[in-house]
C-alpha cells in the first residue's frame, strides 16, 4: 500500500458497523500482538478507537484493493 493511492477516510464518517469490521479486522489480523500482556477483543478495540480519537491512527482506503485498513500516522520528527 503507497501513500499515492490511499485515500484518508475520516472515522467518524463511517458507520458503527463500518467502523467495528475495520477496527476488527485490523486487531484480528495475524502479527498485531500487543507485547507480553494479554489483552482481550474489547480492550484491543478500544484502544484501537482511542488511537483514532486522537489522531494518532487513520483509516485509509486502498484505490488499487479497494480495501480499507488502520494505519499509523507518522508523526513528523
Amino acid at each position: 500500500m503507497t501513500e499515492e493511492r490511499c485515500i484518508e477516510i475520516p472515522f467518524d464518517r463511517l458507520s458503527e458497523a463500518a467502523l467495528q469490521g475495520v477496527i476488527d479486522d485490523y486487531v484480528l489480523r495475524e502479527g498485531t500482538e500487543y507485547g507480553a500482556s494479554e489483552f482481550t477483543l474489547e480492550q484491543k478495540r478500544a484502544r484501537v478507537l482511542a488511537q483514532l480519537r486522537a489522531g494518532t491512527a487513520l483509516v485509509v482506503f486502498d484505490e488499487v484493493t479497494e480495501t480499507c485498513t488502520i494505519v499509523l500516522k507518522v508523526m513528523p520528527r
